[in-house]
């Protein structure tokens, strides 16, 4: 599915969210220069570094704000960049619509001279989530069982993985971010800002949002979720991936 078809829009519900920012400038350490891959709309790209943008997709790039990061259209297998040539290369959310998920990130790898970050969702932990658990369990499975795991990925760049706990009340329209808020996935606008609703397909999304109303009407969500709703964050599967790179250590592409 391709941003220039679902992309229209992005901007105004994809949002950086300052506690998940802080967990990537930390993971950023040190870092002077940023390579952003799949940089979208600017989110998350610290104003206190250097950053360099690449992003394919015309649509996205037309909604970078002013005095954003300058962004080149370029693809995350081949970018177009000699070996070491930032301290860090980042990617928030990106790489799972990549051709090539590994050969993506190991041409991060490649350009980073110091350390890779990659916030992403580990696709086996989907069934935390009670709107993947309850409402698109088949459809969200599907469209996660072709290509790399999060745990393989990891391994290709030879990064950690941390949790990242996502707060009640995060900025951030991500497909996720509504735990708490169950009614928000009832909007439409709430609903195209995340790519995940274009991909199970609108018969899937309709089928979703008529049962998720229905249950919200007659109390069934409250009741099958009561343990969340005083929660101030939960784990979902976000994690971060932080690859620390020495001088000497290549991954071969």
């Amino acid at each position: 599915m391709s941003y220039e078809q679902i992309g229209v829009g992005y901007a105004n519900a994809r949002r950086t969210d300052p506690r998940i920012a802080k967990r990537i400038v930390q993971a950023l350490g040190d870092a002077v220069s940023v390579l952003n891959v799949g940089a979208g709309a600017g989110s998350y790209e610290p104003a206190d570094r250097d950053v360099l943008a690449v992003e394919p997709s015309q649509v996205m790039r037309s909604q970078r704000p002013p005095g954003a990061a300058p962004c080149i259209d370029a693809h995350a297998e081949a970018l177009p960049f000699p070996d070491d040539s930032f301290d860090a290369a980042l990617a928030v959310l990106s790489d799972h619509h990549w051709p090539d998920p590994i050969a993506g990130l190991r041409e991060m790898r490649r350009v980073a001279r110091r350390r890779v970050v990659v916030f992403q969702w580990d696709a086996t932990e989907g069934e935390r989530f009670w709107l993947v658990r309850d409402y698109l369990r088949s459809e969200y499975h599907a469209l996660t069982i072709t290509g790399p795991t999060l745990s393989e990925r990891a391994a290709a760049i030879e990064a950690r993985m941390e949790p990242v706990p996502i707060p009640h009340d995060v900025a951030d329209g991500f497909f996720h971010a509504y735990w708490r808020r169950p009614a928000a996935y009832l909007q439409e606008p709430v609903r195209r800002g995340c790519s995940v609703w274009a991909r199970v397909g609108a018969a899937a999304e309709r089928r979703a949002v008529a049962a998720l109303a229905e249950d919200l009407d007659s109390g069934t969500w409250a009741e099958r979720n009561a343990e969340l709703l005083h929660l101030e964050s939960a784990d979902l599967g976000a994690r971060l991936l932080i690859a620390e790179i020495k001088p000497s250590a290549r991954v071969s592409v």
